[in-house]
């Protein structure tokens, strides 16, 4: 209940026509305002939620009795509060003013206010209007979901406010731009892993900073492995064979050698398993761990499988030549050499030119 209902008393009647008396207001007389020989009252009043209010009425040595009502209940007669309502208070009852405060205005305080005044036996009031502002305010939001890829999503952002607050929403991703819906509902038909994330929904109608909630969608998909090579290592050494697949769930990673599954823990192997990725690791190849291996991710969407190589990786570099000349550099190795074979050639052919 807002001020207007401040004189909540059986004689309520009896007060309101007492006044009517007191300032000569014959009933059903129709309310005169804007009259040019009379000061008006102020126009609106817009405050915000919480706020204090200040209605002014001006007057002048014409006046002899001036009081403040909302509907038909009084909130103050010249000096005299009728009003039981804490947050009401007289600011100022001068020759050139009357003027009263309505302190943490809430929405049930908004609507008309009047500023009725006698003079030369003529009374006169003047209406002024209160709106309050109301910061937006999210009420009701979707929870965050999971849903199957091609699926369809459907998201629900309720809120409120003075005025009725604008909604949007827009996607949490690098690759998104701009708003996605301009309505407390959105909808998406058919959703692709790269529509998962975060949803934000924001609230705003310039009373306060906008309010935003986020929702997050995870879209599931089966396994899809990207990376899978083969690898070369030469007999005594330590190899390595990477498995990489993305899936929503994550997937799990099993390992096969032809059609042997290769178990956990077994002798000279190693498995190792994270949320995108499976790596196996031979700690010392021999002969035997040459072969095709196979690897499978799957989740409760699906499986996928890739097969890959370890393969013996041999050496190709020559046997270094022993004495002057010989150079044992890898690549270069055997043009050095080739430069030497070409300088031994020179004395061969002069000696050929004696016979």
């Amino acid at each position: 209940m807002g001020v207007g209902g401040c004189l909540a008393l059986p004689w309520r009647c009896l007060v309101v026509l007492c006044l009517r008396l007191l300032f000569l207001v014959p009933a059903g007389v129709p309310v005169r305002s804007g009259d040019a020989t009379f000061p008006k009252a102020m126009d609106n009043v817009t405050v915000r939620q919480g706020e204090s209010a200040t209605l002014r009425c001006s007057v002048d040595n014409r006046v002899t009795r001036v009081a403040w009502l909302n509907r038909s209940s009084i909130l103050y007669a010249g000096n005299d509060k009728w009003c039981l309502d804490p947050r009401v208070v007289l600011l100022a009852n001068t020759k050139t003013q009357y003027s009263i405060q309505i302190q943490d205005v809430d929405v049930y305080d908004e609507g008309p206010y009047t500023c009725s005044v006698q003079t030369d036996n003529h009374p006169k009031t003047s209406r002024v209007h209160l709106i309050v502002q109301v910061s937006p305010k999210i009420t009701e939001i979707s929870s965050d979901i999971s849903i199957n890829e091609g699926g369809n999503v459907s998201l629900t952002c309720i809120a409120t406010g003075r005025p009725d607050p604008t909604i949007t929403w827009r996607h949490i991703s690098p690759k998104a731009v701009g708003f996605i819906s301009e309505d407390e509902y959105l909808e998406i038909t058919g959703i692709t892993r790269e529509q998962s994330g975060e949803y934000e929904c924001s609230a705003s109608n310039d009373v306060a900073a906008p309010v935003v909630q986020r929702v997050k969608v995870t879209v599931n998909y089966p396994p899809y492995i990207s990376d899978a090579k083969s690898t070369g290592v030469p007999v005594g050494q330590k190899g390595i064979l990477l498995c990489e697949a993305s899936a929503v769930p994550s997937a799990d990673f099993q390992w096969y050698k032809d059609d042997k599954r290769l178990a956990e823990g077994q002798k000279g192997l190693k498995v190792e398993n994270k949320a995108f990725v499976s790596k196996l690791t031979f700690f010392n190849v021999s002969e035997q761990d040459y072969g095709n291996y196979t690897c499978v991710a799957s989740n409760q969407l699906g499986n996928t499988n890739a097969s890959m190589i370890l393969y013996e990786e041999t050496t190709t570099a020559l046997t270094p030549w022993k004495g002057p000349g010989a150079v044992h550099d890898g690549n270069n190795g055997a043009w050095r050499r080739g430069g030497c074979t070409w300088l031994l050639a020179l004395p061969l052919a002069q000696l050929a030119r004696h016979f």
